[in-house]
């Protein structure tokens, strides 16, 4: 099932405006996921809002917004002060100007969404729109209003519609200067580069994130079902301190493994292209809990009863801006 739109309005190119939904293009909610439990009752932590200084809880009526100007002094801004310096363009996507894609730094991407028609107009409208971008091999400009802000957004096509790419401000993006300027600036040898060059193109291929692997995340997987089937838990070996060797010697030993290793990951990668599945996500990996005799259940054997399903990461809501 599709996710709820994070945004609903209009996509506007001078007298062009057609109806469109804006639908977050990544999500996390795959992922293992916790909660802070007490460990001697195993019943979940709450967190209440108490006031820093007498300890008293304080009800939603009576907490506002502050900003802090010095310690312990706060102006206060009230939700109707808010309210009334919200954006008349809360829902209008304007687009402002049309620039090379090169040209947008890649410090300045914040996160991807997806913009379609909203129903089942304007569809016409929208195909006009997302065509002239596509001719133009432009990416285009505008605004929107996400949780209260305005945000700067980059339109660019994708397929049968438009991926729009919310971009940061200037003041956001940190120089680097701050912290390139001290980088030591050395020679290297011819030799130390042809090996580093001979290493790269060892490991050289095409961009398929289909074949990426959350090794954490995996980990995490198999602690839980290890925990939930009763199954003992092997601790890590300890980690050892490398060894510093001369930067050439580094590099030549690089150069012999990956000459090694090619023949076995070329076998593999060829395999892989084979039979490449779908990367599995958390709900289909974490397992029922083993039944007798130490067997893990299967629809085969014994149903998992309900309270034996795998674990669900507790639904969370999508927030944009």
């Amino acid at each position: 099932m599709a996710p709820r739109a994070n945004w609903k309005g209009f996509l506007r190119l001078s007298l062009v405006t057609c109806p469109v939904a804006l639908y977050p293009a990544t999500s996390d909610t795959e992922k293992v996921s916790f909660n802070q439990i007490n460990k001697k009752t195993g019943h979940r932590i709450k967190y209440l809002k108490v006031d820093a200084e007498t300890g008293d809880e304080v009800s939603s009526d009576d907490i506002v917004k502050g900003y802090k100007v010095d310690t312990d002094t706060y102006i206060e801004v009230t939700k109707d002060e808010l309210d009334d310096i919200a954006l008349d363009s809360t829902h209008t996507i304007e687009i402002d100007e049309f620039v090379p894609k090169a040209d947008i730094d890649n410090r300045y991407l914040i996160r991807p969404y997806y913009l379609v028609p909203d129903g089942k107009v304007g569809h016409d409208a929208f195909a006009v729109i997302r065509e002239t971008i596509r001719t133009m091999d432009k990416v285009a400009i505008g605004r929107v209003v996400l949780t209260n802000r305005e945000h700067i957004i980059a339109l660019e096509p994708l397929d049968n519609g438009l991926m729009g790419t919310l971009l940061r401000y200037p003041y956001e993006v940190r120089s680097e200067k701050d912290y390139f300027d001290d980088i030591q600036d050395v020679k290297l040898t011819k030799d130390m580069l042809d090996l580093a060059k001979h290493i790269v193109e060892k490991k050289s291929g095409a961009f398929e994130p289909e074949m990426f692997e959350d090794h954490y995340e995996t980990a995490l997987i198999d602690l839980i079902n290890k925990k939930r089937n009763g199954l003992p838990v092997a601790k890590a070996a300890p980690k050892t301190a490398g060894n510093v060797i001369n930067l050439m010697d580094a590099l030549k030993k690089s150069l012999a493994s990956e000459k090694e290793a090619a023949p076995a990951v070329a076998k593999a990668n060829g395999k892989a292209k084979k039979t490449k599945k779908r990367i599995e996500g958390q709900r289909e990996m974490l397992l029922p809990i083993a039944g007798k005799g130490g067997k893990t259940a299967t629809p085969k054997e014994a149903p998992p009863k309900k309270a034996d399903k795998p674990v669900r990461a507790p639904a969370r809501g999508r927030k944009a801006g």
